[in-house]
Formats: structure tokens, sequence, C-alpha cells
């Protein structure tokens, strides 16, 4: 008779293994694939993911420790304020300031909830959820680091202007039947952050003076400062392997040149293999080195960023198929308006 037990009593190593990080699991098997497959590369590998480590360091912890102090002290419910007053005031406000936010995944959905019940337009929340994904304090660091402190002010300057077209572009179309009674349903405040009224306390700028702020300051750095580590490990193993193993020829093909297509074709790859705005920070400095035009880099950054899993589900989960629909097609014509931007100035 066929033994069962197993599945119930799994080994303390199979335990061990299902509590792994996925990120840093798919980092050890690469490692572990390339000592085993190609073993004069395994030394050079983990020498160029140090390397690239070291240098972005001093990025890392600067978007860690201010993460934390906007955490710690509530700054982010300052955000409030853009969602007052006009229409227009709202979306310009809203575009300007959703690049700033420094919202995890999880805090977006009830941060827009709370926006929607308490009757923001939807002109305004839809420049703040286009914004919001593509660039914020950490990504502003991490970006300068490794594409430049220019690429990085064109991405910020993307993410506002692609916020003020989905925003303009919703008020001048509310009354079609596109956005007309956009909600799944009435939403709820709340989420798995623990986010009961997301703008409803004042800021504390002081927050050492508080011991539950010193708690939360100590938690969201370490916390972020592990999920950075973790995603620029992998995406820097992923490069140095991508150069040695990538023809740069085959780069220059295909994403290459001066031309439209190169933008286009970003845009296309970058919606769904977008997995991490951080992650991809690297990879696409990878890119650039194989030849990848500075346009398409850009298109792909812009495109990845919005339709990410987080930042797609965030919009999923509250508004009808067709407006998330519209709110792809802003993010495609926006990445693809960038990229030409960025093509022509760079």
């Amino acid at each position: 008779m066929a033994d069962t037990t197993q599945s119930s009593y799994p080994s303390p190593f199979r335990a061990r293994l299902a509590k792994l990080d996925k990120a840093w699991l798919a980092f050890l098997l690469i490692l572990l694939c390339v000592a085993a497959l190609d073993t004069p590369q395994f030394g050079p590998t983990v020498q160029f993911t140090t390397n690239a480590l070291l240098h972005t360091a001093p990025f890392i912890l600067f978007a860690v420790f201010a993460i934390g102090y906007l955490k710690a002290t509530g700054a982010e419910n300052l955000l409030a304020k853009a969602f007052e007053g006009r229409e227009t005031r709202m979306i310009f406000f809203a575009a300007a300031l959703g690049g700033l936010s420094p919202f995890c995944s999880c805090e977006v959905i009830p941060f827009i909830a709370a926006l929607l019940a308490v009757g923001a337009p939807l002109s305004a929340v839809m420049a703040f959820w286009l914004a919001s994904p593509l660039m914020d304090p950490a990504m502003f660091a991490i970006t300068s680091g490794t594409l430049g402190f220019e690429f990085a002010i064109a991405k910020a300057l993307s993410a506002i202007g692609l916020g003020l077209l989905g925003g303009f572009g919703t008020m001048l179309l509310k009354s079609t039947s596109v956005f007309a009674d956009p909600l799944r349903e009435k939403p709820q405040v709340g989420g798995c952050c623990g986010v009961k009224t997301p703008f409803g306390a004042k800021p504390q700028w002081a927050f050492w003076k508080d011991a539950d702020r010193r708690s939360l300051f100590r938690n969201t750095t370490w916390e972020n400062g592990l999920f950075l580590l973790k995603w620029l490990a992998l995406a820097y193993v992923i490069e140095a392997l991508m150069i040695h193993y990538v023809p740069a020829a085959w780069i220059a093909q295909i994403l290459g040149g001066d031309g439209f297509q190169p933008i286009l074709l970003g845009a296309l790859v970058g919606a769904p293999a977008y997995l991490n705005g951080y992650a991809a920070v690297p990879l696409v400095g990878g890119l650039l080195e194989q030849g990848m035009s500075n346009g398409a880099a850009m298109s792909f950054m812009i495109a990845g960023g919005v339709s990410c899993i987080p930042a797609a589900i965030a919009v999923w989960a509250l508004v009808k198929p067709r407006v998330f629909a519209a709110y792809f097609g802003y993010a495609m014509l926006g990445a693809l308006i960038a990229g030409s931007l960025w093509q022509a100035v760079a």
C-alpha cells in the first residue's frame, strides 16, 4: 500500500522551504543553476550582484528611512487635501501628489475606497491611481542611483503627465457609458493594512516622542529594507546573466533604434512582464547596456508600472471592467507619449 502520510507531515526542510519568500527562493535557485551548469560564471555573477547592491546601497538606505519617516509621522494624511475644492484643482493635485505617496500595494485599496466613499470624483481618483504606482520616494532614489537623475526626473514628470491625461480624460468623458456607475459596489473603508480612516489624523512630525510611532518607524524601515533588498538582489542576478548570455545584438535589433516601433514594443512587453517596480529598474539598466533605446526603456517602465499586478488589483477590486479597461488604455497611451518624448530629448 502506498504511504499517504508524507503530505500530512512534511519534513523540516520542506516546511522551511514553504516559508521561504518566493523572491529569495528564485534568487537562490538561479545561483544554484549557475553553479551547476556554468561553474566558471558563478563567481562573476555573485561579484556583479554584490557590487551592484553596494553601489545602490546609499539610495536604498535613503529610501528606507524616508518611507519610515513618512509612515511614522503620518505625512501621507496630507494627500487628502488634494481631493478638496474644484474638480480641475483636484486632478492637478492628485496627479502631482500621487507620485509622492508612500503607500504599499494593500494600502492603495482602502485609501481609494475611502476617497470614493466620501464623494471624491472619479477623475481625480483616476489621476492618483495612474500616477501613484509609477513613482514614490524609494522608487526615485533607486532609479536615480541606477538609471541616472535625469531618467528619474523624466519618469516622475511622466507619472504626473499620465495622471493628468487620465484625470482630464475621465472628466471629459464622465457623462459617457464608460464611466457611468463605475463602482462594483459601495466602497468600504478599511483593508489588509488596518487602515480605517486613511486620512483622518494629523501628521506628528516629531514622531520619536510617541512609542507607537517609534515602533511603526522601526517596523516600516525593517520591512521595506528587506523588501528592497530581495527584489534588487533578484534583479541584479538576472541582469548579470542577461548581460552574459543574451547577445546585445538581439536586444538592439528588437528594442533598439530611433523609430516608434521600439517604443511600442517596450510598452507591449512591459505591460505583462513587469512584476515589481524596484526589480524593473536594474533590469532596464541591463537592457539599456545591451542596446535598448531610451524611448523603449521609458515606455516599458510606464506601461509596466501602471499594469503591474498590485496596481491593477487595486483598480480591479473597486471599479467595473469597462473602467478598468479605460485605466489600462490610459496607461498604454501615456507610455507611448512618454517614450516618444524621452526618445526625442534623451
